[in-house]
């Protein structure tokens, strides 16, 4: 079972390990987008990090909606509406509840995907943050399957979203500005996809901490 405690020192994790990687996310944006992801990621998860205080109490579908609010108003560009709608898609599974069990974590990175798919119109293969965030997704429900423990099964989702990050080197993007570049964008990864692997990176590093 994970608690609300372990959620907010989850997301505490994810915005150190943005706001670390604030100038990598823009160099990699500035290649091939807008050169402003890991600035918009950074000034989202700053001003999330903020809130934590005052909603640490609060359920699980409570923690996400907010956090989910919080990025749609302060992330610029397209990450913001893609991340916000992914965590309150997620909240909606998990509201009134202080503790979650693996149902619950699958039910939150099947609704957090389809968001992200209904929102950016986007799915695995285009160069987005699906790219890691699916097999990331399929690595977890995968090891879950076999009756590896949260702990485990995250391990194997950071691994499987760092593939996924090397392998949108190898695909043209087809949406957002990158989509411009047409053939020119191969070669290069993407920044949604990249920040993607560092909030499952930030799980695990919980998680094995506990």
């Amino acid at each position: 079972m994970c608690s609300t405690d372990l959620l907010i020192e989850i997301i505490e994790n994810m915005g150190k390990n943005i706001m670390k990687n604030k100038e990598f996310l823009t160099e990699l944006d500035r290649v091939i987008g807008d050169a402003d992801h890991g600035i918009n990621m950074s000034k989202g998860f700053s001003a999330v990090n903020d809130k934590l205080e005052e909603i640490k109490e609060k359920d699980w579908g409570h923690i996400l909606k907010t956090i989910a609010m919080t990025l749609i108003s302060t992330v610029g560009g397209a990450s913001g509406p893609l991340y916000g709608t992914a965590f309150l898609r997620a909240s909606a599974v998990v509201d009134g509840k202080m503790e979650i069990d693996q149902n619950d974590v699958i039910k939150i990175f099947e609704q957090a995907i389809e968001g992200i798919k209904m929102r950016g119109k986007s799915d695995h293969g285009d160069k987005t943050i699906l790219d890691a965030l699916i097999p990331a997704f399929n690595a977890l429900k995968l090891a879950y399957q076999e009756g590896e423990d949260t702990i485990a099964a995250f391990k194997k989702a950071e691994k499987a979203a760092l593939e996924g990050v090397e392998y949108t080197k190898t695909i043209i993007a087809k949406k957002g500005r990158a989509s411009y570049l047409g053939k020119r964008s191969i070669g290069h990864q993407d920044p949604g996809a990249t920040s993607t692997s560092i909030l499952i990176k930030s799980i695990n590093e919980v998680l094995e901490g506990i």
